[in-house]
């Protein structure tokens, strides 16, 4: 499983910093993510090819973030695709990346000398 972009397709709506997405994106593409789920992603899209992971992984995240709960379907898929200690994990990462984002947000922290912002602002 790679939660590399989970920050993203969880938080992204909401405040990812770019920062924070330059650092994952880069990860996730060395672990071996499918280059075109990170250009969905990026561009707030739901990508249209994933393993059945990534999609419950996407799913959860996306609909915890918009709706502030899950379906009991959506739970129940996420649970067997990477267990209930996954589930708790992905709950709490995008916590604390959210926690992260605004920090650096609110800091405007640059994003270093030459470098170009990769995000645009989501709907």
């Amino acid at each position: 499983m790679n939660w590399g972009l989970s920050s993203r397709h969880g938080i992204g709506p909401l405040n990812l910093n770019g920062i924070e997405w330059n650092a994952h994106k880069r990860a996730a593409l060395a672990a071996g993510l499918d280059a075109a789920i990170v250009d969905a992603i990026a561009a707030g899209k739901r990508p249209a090819k994933m393993q059945p992971d990534e999609d419950a992984v996407y799913t959860l995240g996306t609909e915890l973030l918009r709706t502030k709960q899950v379906s009991d379907a959506t739970f129940q898929t996420a649970v067997k695709a990477v267990g209930e200690r996954g589930v708790v994990d992905l709950i709490s990462v995008m916590g604390y990346y959210q926690m992260v984002s605004m920090l650096l947000n609110v800091d405007r922290y640059p994003l270093g000398e030459g470098v170009q912002p990769e995000l645009k602002p989501l709907p």
